[in-house]
């Protein structure tokens, strides 16, 4: 058998050249045969932080990525079977305040209060929420519940952290039963190293 270092010069770089190019070809192959993978921390169960995971995770899902969302603390909040999701414009500057309803010389005024009037008027939290809720009908933008749907329907992984269940107490039955996976972080993360993308929302 002829060792490839006892062939003449122009034949090992003829060689050297095809091995070269062989495994270019082969690992653009391989990279366009990948489906791409994004995992997504969810902590937060307010109304408007709800949106940026299931948005994201659909949108990705769409596309044709691999998508696991792990939900932990206050974002376990968003697997519930019975979404009470809320919003606070407190501690919040950048949440823009604007009537959704009204005449048209009011609609869509930026309303700029101060924090403390926010934090003692009674019932003005119901009221950002409602006003949130209203401004995202008439805007069509899809509800909780509807993204969550889209979700599902794309098998996007939901992964719930059982620390938080035991943490706060849960039971499973307040959970929807689409959840994929019930686990701490240790399992998790494993996943996320795998990952293309990883976003912490």
């Amino acid at each position: 058998m002829t060792h490839i270092a006892n062939l003449p010069d122009a034949r090992r770089k003829e060689l050297d050249a095809w091995f070269n190019r062989r495994f270019d070809e082969r690992m653009a192959e391989r990279e366009a045969a990948k489906q791409p993978s994004m995992t997504i921390i969810a902590t937060k169960g307010t109304l408007d932080m709800a949106y940026p995971p299931f948005i994201l995770a659909s949108t990705a899902a769409a596309l044709g990525w691999e998508v696991s969302v792990f939900f932990t603390f206050y974002g376990l909040s968003l697997l519930k079977r019975n979404l009470d999701l809320k919003v606070t414009p407190l501690g919040n500057p950048a949440m823009p305040m604007k009537l959704p309803v009204g005449p048209s010389w009011l609609r869509g005024r930026e309303l700029s209060l101060p924090t403390s009037f926010m934090a003692l008027m009674p019932g003005f939290e119901g009221m950002a929420r409602s006003m949130m809720r209203k401004t995202m009908d008439n805007k069509g933008i899809a509800r909780i519940e509807e993204l969550r749907a889209l979700c599902l329907d794309a098998d996007v992984r939901l992964i719930a952290c059982q620390m938080t269940v035991d943490l706060f107490d849960y039971r499973k039955e307040q959970f929807i039963p689409e959840i994929n996976e019930w686990v701490g972080a240790a399992s998790f993360l494993p996943r996320a190293q795998a990952a293309d993308v990883n976003l912490f929302v």
